[in-house]
């Protein structure tokens, strides 16, 4: 158990949060949401002891072992993956390499042999020589490869040490898990194995993530960081949002009666109960919805932005077609592609080959060219392009209001302007900040803006959700959703990407799989499974890979 009485940690004469009493129970899993910049990593390093607080204390039950995902991939260059993974038991770690050192030695003494019998004994109550294997089996689940394990840290790429270092943090099944943005880099399938791993886990789980379907599979419970205070809700993050919406609703009626309050309630928890996930979690979560204060329930203070895209012009019947198209550079392959994308499609792009979907976006937008083939848009199209890459918008010292008065020829009139911005949320001064100095997630509001004054009736989106808190996040697919033209876009948010997507594309290196179907029923179709594997094994059969 984790007690939490009256923190305080303060950023300058900010404070991030203040006052705060929590307790995390063993069997829980807590997902920590909040704005950008609102403390949720920072709250994480300080149950982790990475920072200080300036007043408050922090309880952990005796002799517990806390486990960290590491945020620094250097750290461990010089070790293999393997290695790596059970460094995450330090303990452990310690007495397997003092025991290799006793033994490496070409005499022992007496004092030598007492103390290998000491550490055997340690090392056997410790699991130790299931060790290798538990570590192996955390990085099969993650999807690192077999040859990747005995390799050196610093010779695997970023998203392989990811995983490492994801394996590292679960690895020996540690009291208290603390895990900041884990599905980060991870593909569908290692994701799903995270996912069955933390509901099964026994003990405490902290997690900060922006992915929803992510939270509300796993979470328990949600801790909301909301403008210097932290609130806990029974639930995950979709019980969170809806309840938060519901309570919001009810506010602004003062009209409504407590009771009928309590009753909308109650229903909405018995809903919420009766779909929950057929994991060993649901009997409990349920069992405490039961128990549910409403009296205690207050909305979040949080604002969500209006994002709604409104074409000037609807779709005619041809929108895009695609024939013979090829492109291969480097890590790129775009094999003799035909396409035609028809007025009522909203096409998500998946797939391990990212750097490929990002050629395919920029290729139809005529700003690279393909090595052959043909392609022709329909002559009511206008396509808005959401680029991976945002830098070059951004690099003219302007501020917010004039660099998105240059995207709108027609009108420049201050106030249509600024209700675009402010649809974002920026608003007031915020609106003549300096475009050079914003956040990674205010360029990407900005550029939401600059697409909803395009007004394109073809949106084309290159993992638009990166850098976006949950609000945003939810806030865009629902614009999207309501969207009446086509949508053309890459994401690696589950929930986003199921909830828009009508047909599904992926790229594999010798071809496409097309089907006209949500993304959930697309990762369980049979059909689909089989025919990935086929052109994955094909592609190196032919040494395209």
């Amino acid at each position: 158990m984790i007690t939490i009485e009256d923190l305080t940690f303060t950023f300058g004469e900010r404070a991030l949060f203040k006052d705060v009493n929590l307790k995390f129970l063993p069997g829980g899993c807590y997902g920590v949401i909040g704005a950008n910049g609102s403390g949720k990593s920072t709250f994480l390093k300080v149950l982790s002891g990475d920072l200080d607080y300036d007043k408050g204390s922090i309880h952990f039950a005796k002799d517990q072992r806390i486990s960290v995902l590491k945020q620094d991939h250097f750290a461990f260059d010089d070790y293999s993956a393997l290695e790596t993974v059970i460094m995450g038991n330090t303990e452990l770690y310690a007495i397997m390499k003092e025991r290799e050192a006793i033994y490496e030695k070409e005499e022992m003494s007496d004092e030598d042999g007492i103390r290998a019998g000491e550490l055997e004994d340690i090392f056997a109550q410790m699991n130790g020589w299931e060790a290798e294997s538990d570590a192996h089996a955390l990085l099969n689940g993650l999807g690192l490869a077999e040859q990747d394990h005995e390799k050196m840290m610093g010779d695997l790429d970023d998203s392989r040490k990811v995983r490492a270092l994801l394996a590292q943090a679960l690895f020996g099944d540690p009291d208290i898990l603390i895990l900041d943005e884990p599905t980060n880099g991870l593909d569908l399938e290692s994701i799903s194995w995270l996912e069955e791993f933390l509901i099964r886990f026994e003990n405490i789980v902290i997690v900060v993530s922006h992915d929803r379907h992510f939270l509300n599979k796993v979470c328990t419970h949600t801790v909301d960081i909301d403008f210097g205070e932290m609130k806990l809700f029974t639930g995950n993050y979709d019980f969170w949002y809806q309840t938060n919406q519901m309570l919001q609703k009810q506010r602004k009626d003062q009209a409504k009666k407590t009771e009928e309050k309590a009753k909308e309630l109650k229903e909405f928890i018995a809903r919420f109960s009766s779909n929950a996930s057929k994991s060993k979690q649901a009997t409990s979560r349920k069992k405490v919805l039961e128990k549910l204060d409403l009296s205690s329930l207050t909305p979040s203070s949080r604002r969500f932005p209006y994002i709604n895209f409104k074409p000037e012009r609807p779709c005619g019947d041809l929108v895009l077609r695609m024939e013979g198209i090829n492109l291969h550079d480097g890590e790129i392959v775009i094999k003799n592609l035909n396409l035609i994308v028809e007025n009522t499609d909203k096409i998500a792009f998946i797939g391990a080959m990212h750097t490929t979907k990002t050629a395919f976006f920029e290729s139809i937008m005529k700003e690279r060219s393909v090595d052959s083939g043909s392609f022709e848009w329909g002559q009511t199209i206008k396509a808005s392009h959401f680029p991976k890459e945002n830098t070059p918008f951004f690099e003219e010292s302007l501020s917010m209001t004039d660099w998105l008065r240059q995207y709108s020829p027609e009108n420049k009139d201050e106030t249509f302007i600024r209700s675009f911005l402010g649809r974002m949320l920026f608003s007031g001064e915020e609106s003549l900040k300096d475009v050079r100095v914003l956040s990674g997630g205010e360029k990407v509001r900005c550029m939401l803006s600059r697409m909803m004054l395009d007004a394109g009736n073809v949106l084309i989106l290159d993992e638009p959700t990166n850098h976006l808190d949950l609000e945003s996040i939810t806030a865009l697919q629902q614009g999207l959703e309501e969207f009446s033209g086509v949508v053309l876009f890459n994401s690696h948010d589950h929930e986003f990407v199921q909830a828009i997507a009508n047909r599904i594309i992926e790229f594999t290196p010798n071809g496409v799989i097309d089907r006209r179907m949500n993304f959930d029923d697309y990762l369980v179709d049979e059909s689909v499974k089989t025919l990935r594997k086929e052109l994955w094994q094909n592609a190196q059969d032919q040494n395209i890979l």
